[in-house]
């Protein structure tokens, strides 16, 4: 791709000089007036080969020599120079960049999925299915043609580079998914992305089970095999097929107005210090109370004596209606992301 300000434009400000100093000289030599001279300029260096507007005199016509051989061959490069750069779609891939980039500054809480083969694809329309906000990040010009395709914002850069993460609103952005082509690579991505932004949840895959907790002490949230998830789905389901089916229903796309959802109790919800029994959340909501949720706990399967704390963790399943009325609840003001959880339906 051709740099206008680096090729482009020194042969614009030549060709222009030329011009001027055509017609100028005209005017000096001939005392022609400033559209004569600038004709007899044009047709000069672009030499069409139209005969002199005016009988030249010895000195006009040295200078014409003269103009010639130091422009004609200029203007000639200048013009196809132009040409190829407005004709191999230089202009349309800038303005594309250009438009991008403008989208992407307005992104707030987003997520950045780097690396668009097969589980990034994948990852990707779950999230946009789920009306999240995603930024691609790869540097294959066939996945980066796929991506766009698709409707999505792609960068098309290396996603281990500091700059490549920052031009996609890493500071900005809520989560990352990182699922490049080797374990190295998603390992450096991590330790990058951790550093330019400490409150980012990320979720790298692995080849390899051993390097999971490298990764997890590099600054991943959490850490994926796609082998290990698929076999172990598919042991579940030979061994209970309508429990699979059923968590397939509320956790992927089902085709049903049902989710398995988290919310976040805040500070200053209504809920804090109260118990599961007295806050009565089926009756109030419709929702159903799966789990809780605490960081200093682990996971606490409710009964009608639980106390409820901020900070927990609800686990709940209902339709987006009842989860609404929840998020009133709870204190969870919507489009939040960083407070909403981290949803199992994105």
């Amino acid at each position: 791709m051709l740099s206008f300000r680096r090729s482009i434009l020194p042969l614009v400000l030549l060709v222009v000089l030329l011009f001027v100093a055509g017609t100028f000289g005209y005017i000096v030599i001939e005392g022609w007036t400033w559209l004569d001279a600038f004709y007899m300029t044009a047709i000069t260096l672009t030499t069409v080969g139209f005969g002199e507007i005016q009988p030249l005199s010895p000195t006009g016509r040295l200078f014409t020599v003269f103009l010639i051989l130091s422009g004609v061959g200029s203007v000639a490069y200048g013009f196809s120079r132009l040409g190829e750069y407005f004709l191999t779609g230089s202009v349309a891939a800038r303005l594309r960049s250009r438009r991008v980039m403008r989208t992407i500054d307005k992104l707030r809480d987003h997520v950045i999925v780097c690396g668009y083969g097969r589980v990034g694809k994948s990852a990707a329309l779950t999230l946009r299915d789920g009306k999240r906000p995603v930024v691609i990040i790869d540097n294959r010009e066939d996945r980066v043609e796929s991506a766009q395709a698709q409707g999505f914002v792609v960068l098309h850069a290396d996603s281990t580079r500091d700059e490549a993460l920052i031009q996609g609103g890493i500071e900005r952005a809520w989560g990352m998914i990182i699922c490049v082509g080797d374990d190295s690579r998603n390992l450096f991505i991590v330790l990058s992305a951790r550093a330019l932004n400490p409150d980012l949840y990320i979720v790298a895959r692995t080849i390899d089970a051993a390097n999971e907790q490298k990764m997890i002490r590099a600054g991943a949230n959490r850490v994926v095999s796609p082998y290990q998830i698929g076999g172990k789905h598919m042991a579940n389901i030979v061994i209970r097929p309508h429990v699979t089916d059923f968590l397939d229903v509320v956790t992927l796309d089902g085709g049903i107005e049902l989710w398995l959802e988290e919310l976040i109790i805040q500070p200053d919800s209504a809920l804090v210090g109260q118990t599961v029994g007295k806050t009565d959340i089926r009756r109030r909501t419709g929702v159903t109370l799966v789990a809780v949720l605490r960081h200093e706990g682990g996971t606490v399967m409710p009964d009608a004596n639980t106390v409820l704390q901020a900070g927990d963790e609800l686990i709940v399943l209902g339709t987006r209606e009842q989860l609404a009325n929840l998020e009133e609840l709870t204190g969870v003001q919507r489009h939040d992301e960083r407070v909403y959880g981290r949803s199992a339906q994105p």
